[in-house]
C-alpha cells in the first residue's frame, strides 16, 4: 500500500506541475490582438501621410522667407501679387497687355516681351506687365487657386494698375489655362487673347483624339498626369520621391525638347543680359505642383463649350502652336481649331515650345494680336 501511495503522489505531482505551467503561460485574448493591430494601422497611416505632405510655403516677406524686392498688389483675399511693366508707360500706351507665364517661369520671363523689338513697342505703343503666378516668384500662394480663380486674379490685378475697361491677354504654355479662364468668366473685359494652353480632361474631347494626344507623352509622363487628376493628394509625394519617375519637365530632360527649342534654349544661357529668376524660393509643391493639380485636374467648365466673345468683331481669339512641340501634343489644338473657327489659328512648322523666342516670332505674334496683321 505505501508502494501504491508513492505513485499516487508522484502522478499528482506532474499532474500539478503541469496545471501550474499552463496557468502561469502568457496567452494574449483575440481583443487585446485587434487593439495591437489597430494602433500598428493607425501609426502607419499617421506615417504615410507625414511621408506625402509637402512642407509649408515659405512666404515672402515672412521672417524666414525670402524677401520682397518687387512692386506688388494686394488682392480681395489679402494675397499679394508681384508684378514687372515693359514697353512704353501705361498712361500712354495704346495696347496693354497682361501676359501670364508658363511652367517654372515668373515675371521676368516674358517671351513676347524678351525678344520684341523696340520699334514695334514705340510704333504701336505696347505696355505689357507681367506678374507673378501665385506661389511663383514672390506672390503669395493660393491653396484655393482654381482655373477659374486665375480669371479673378488677372481682372484684380488689371483694376488696381487702372488699365480700363479693355484690356488683353496674352498666355504661354501652361499660362494658357488663364486665357481660358478669362474667355469664359470676364469676356467683357477683354480686346484680343492669345491661348495656347490645354488638358487631358476636357470632357467634349474625343477619345481618338485624347489617345492619340497622350500616347505621345512618356509613360512617365502619363503616370504623372494621372496621378494628378485622380490623385492630386499624392503629387508632392510622386515628385520627390525616388522609386517612380517624376515629370520629365520637372526633371529637365532634354528630351521633351524639339530640335529648335534646344538651339533656342542654348542661345539664351549663352546671353550674358539673360534674366535668371528664382521661381520656386516658396517651394515646388505652391508653385510647380499646384500648376500639375489645377491643370490636370477637373475644370470648372469645358472651353469647347464657349462661344465667340467677340460676336461684334470687337476683338479676336489667337491660338499659336508650334508643329514639333514635344511638351504640348498638338493634336488637340488642332482639334480645339477645327471646333471653334472664331478662333485664328496658327501653326509653326517647324516651331517646338519655345517657338516665340524664335527671331522674329515675337514681332509676328504681337502685330497679329493688336492690328490683325498676318
Amino acid at each position: 500500500m505505501a508502494e501504491v501511495r508513492r505513485k499516487i503522489s508522484a502522478a499528482s505531482a506532474r499532474a500539478h506541475t503541469r496545471k501550474s505551467h499552463q496557468s502561469s503561460s502568457f496567452k494574449l485574448s483575440p481583443g487585446f490582438l485587434k487593439k495591437i493591430l489597430a494602433v500598428l494601422f493607425v501609426g502607419i497611416l499617421a506615417w504615410i501621410y507625414q511621408v506625402i505632405q509637402p512642407p509649408p510655403p515659405k512666404m515672402c516677406g515672412s521672417p524666414n522667407g525670402p524677401p520682397v524686392t518687387a512692386p506688388r498688389i494686394r488682392l480681395k483675399d489679402g494675397r499679394h501679387l508681384v508684378y514687372k511693366e515693359h514697353g512704353v508707360p501705361r498712361d500712354v500706351a495704346k495696347y496693354k497687355i497682361i501676359y501670364v507665364h508658363g511652367f517654372r517661369s515668373g515675371r521676368h520671363n516674358v517671351i513676347v516681351a524678351a525678344t520684341l523689338s523696340p520699334e514695334v513697342i514705340e510704333e504701336l505703343g505696347v505696355y505689357i506687365v507681367s506678374f507673378d503666378r501665385p506661389g511663383y516668384g514672390e506672390s503669395d500662394p493660393n491653396p484655393k487657386k482654381t482655373v477659374k480663380s486665375m480669371a479673378m486674379d488677372i481682372e484684380e490685378l488689371a483694376d488696381q494698375l487702372g488699365l480700363g475697361s479693355k484690356f488683353y491677354v496674352i498666355g504661354y504654355s501652361i499660362g494658357g489655362q488663364a486665357v481660358w479662364s478669362c474667355l469664359k468668366y470676364i469676356p467683357n473685359r477683354l480686346a484680343t487673347l492669345l491661348a495656347p494652353a490645354v488638358t487631358y480632361w476636357w470632357p467634349n474631347f474625343p477619345a481618338n483624339v485624347l489617345n492619340e494626344a497622350f500616347n505621345q507623352k512618356s509613360r512617365k509622363d502619363q503616370w504623372v498626369i494621372r496621378v494628378a487628376h485622380y490623385a492630386p493628394w499624392l503629387v508632392y509625394w510622386w515628385n520627390t520621391q525616388e522609386l517612380f519617375p517624376a515629370s520629365s519637365v520637372l526633371a529637365n530632360n532634354s528630351d521633351v525638347l524639339s530640335s529648335q527649342d534646344k538651339e533656342i534654349t542654348s542661345r539664351i544661357y549663352s546671353r550674358k543680359d539673360s534674366v535668371s529668376q528664382p521661381v520656386t524660393e516658396q517651394g515646388e509643391f505652391e508653385s510647380l505642383h499646384r500648376d500639375l493639380i489645377v491643370t490636370q485636374g477637373a475644370w470648372e467648365f469645358d472651353p469647347l463649350d464657349l462661344g465667340n466673345p467677340f460676336a461684334n468683331n470687337k476683338g479676336f481669339v489667337h491660338l499659336w502652336h508650334g508643329d514639333e512641340d514635344k511638351i504640348v501634343p498638338i493634336t488637340m489644338n488642332r482639334y480645339i481649331a477645327e471646333q471653334l473657327p472664331w478662333i485664328w489659328y496658327h501653326e509653326v512648322s517647324g516651331g517646338g515650345h519655345f517657338f516665340p523666342l524664335a527671331d522674329g516670332m515675337s514681332n509676328a505674334i504681337i502685330k497679329a494680336l493688336l492690328v490683325g496683321e498676318k
